[in-house]
């Protein structure tokens, strides 16, 4: 639940739709009801994975928890949750709780009601999107960005044993793949999901970049970085490119959807598909005719790197009409144990929550998936994920959907590595 905008949705195609002048949303308009019941306008999105059924019992979860609330239920009507809630907010009807939007720009205007130490104190990494010291959203879940999923019976037949642990193995396995007349990588980035082309640049930005700086991204912030004047980001740039150059990564792809890139990959017209950790929800629930393995992105020396993010939970606004009721709610949503069984089940999700168990019965992609981000957590290996980041240390507004048109440019040949890392330093100037 948590793409800020894309990959917290998880899961496709935004289905249901609201009609801006038809929502009654918070700031002045909430309002008690005849029984004494404060009423809180809850925005919501909804996937395949997440569906009506999946929100409307959880919202009666955490109510019942919570006496005193009732919600008003709404549903974005595209993808671009955030997009949605500053239209709202325009016309002085921003929702008093919202599911994974992003919240760069709305703490800094002192929209959103900050979390204490005490309401965090169930989080494994309650600081891990701080603005100004503060936590405007609740950090809940996290998501790997990119693992790289790949078809068993397509290794096998091109002679491969076992997921490569080197970049230099990665690379053989993709010669090897394609000389078996394999598409090594499947890779989408159609539409309005130009997102979906940015995971191998993802990975190797935290392989070639954040691995040896985490803190990369607040040096850009601050100036200290650029994108065209750092040698390890072009060289992860360059990567990207290489892949494309070598037939490894179709530009044909880049047409499809996310659910045609993954209904590509479950049809076998590629090997290896790199996906956030989502994806075994739907391996694990809706098997395809081969059997998934998973292993991390490779790095040069084949240590562990594990690009991650963690938030994508609720936030509260500021002018809600009770806003500690409002976020003893949202508390009461997000650590509900049944809700957070749900959305395992239902999207794949890695719970950042103490002594939270996944059910026992979760299948076998994801527990491989799980078993891998484990170990990373055990070894400190765990990156930010790059165009996901959020908080102090993230890319101004709009640039992650510039880069994923950029990458498009990287694929086709368009752009050299200088030019796509010169062509974000313009773009991030421009939001100045």
């Amino acid at each position: 639940m948590m793409d800020r905008r894309r990959l917290l949705a998880a899961g496709g195609v935004v289905t249901a739709l609201a009609l801006l002048g038809a929502c009654t949303a918070g700031g002045d308009n909430g309002a008690k009801g005849g029984n004494g019941e404060v009423e809180l306008s809850f925005l919501t999105f909804e996937t395949p994975n997440l569906n009506a059924a999946y929100w409307d019992a959880a919202i009666a979860r955490a109510s019942a928890k919570v006496p005193g609330v009732k919600i008003k239920k709404l549903v974005a009507p595209s993808a671009d949750r955030t997009s949605y809630v500053k239209q709202l907010d325009t016309s002085g009807q921003m929702p008093d709780i919202m599911a994974a939007i992003s919240v760069s720009g709305f703490a800094q205007s002192d929209k959103l009601a900050t979390f204490t130490p005490t309401e965090l104190n169930e989080f494994v990494w309650p600081y891990v999107n701080t603005i100004g010291g503060e936590i405007y959203q609740l950090p809940y879940n996290t998501q790997t960005i990119p693992m790289v999923y790949y078809n068993k019976d397509q290794f096998a037949k091109a002679g491969i044993t076992a997921p490569p642990k080197t970049y230099a193995e990665f690379l053989d396995v993709c010669e090897k793949l394609k000389a078996a007349g394999t598409n090594p990588i499947v890779l989408g980035g159609g539409g309005k999901d130009t997102w979906a082309d940015m995971y191998p640049l993802t990975a190797t930005v935290a392989t070639e970049v954040y691995k040896g700086n985490p803190e990369w991204l607040a040096d850009r912030v601050a100036g200290r970085k650029t994108f065209a004047g750092d040698p390890g980001f072009v060289k992860a740039v360059q990567k990207v490119v290489d892949l494309a150059k070598k037939g490894y990564i179709d530009p044909v792809g880049l047409s499809r959807s996310y659910a045609d890139t993954e209904k590509a990959f479950r049809e076998g017209k590629g090997a290896m598909y790199p996906m956030g950790s989502w994806f075994p929800a739907s391996a694990d629930s809706d098997k395809p005719g081969f059997e998934i393995g998973v292993f991390a992105w490779p790095t040069d020396d084949g240590s562990l790197v594990v690009p991650a993010y963690t938030g994508g939970g609720l936030s509260v606004s500021a002018k809600a009409p009770d806003v500690e009721l409002a976020k003893k709610w949202a508390l009461a949503f997000q650590t509900d144990k049944s809700n957070l069984d749900a959305i395992v089940k239902g999207d794949g999700a890695i719970i950042a929550l103490k002594n939270y168990q996944p059910p026992t019965e979760m299948g076998p992609v994801y527990k491989a998936t799980l078993a891998i981000y484990d170990e990373a957590v055990r070894q400190n290996a765990v990156t930010t994920a790059f165009s996901q980041e959020n908080g102090d240390a993230s890319l101004p507004p709009g640039l992650a959907d510039k880069a994923a048109l950029g990458v498009q440019d990287l694929i086709t040949g368009k752009k050299t590595a200088v030019e796509f890392a010169e062509f974000l330093d313009a773009e991030w100037a421009k939001t100045k």
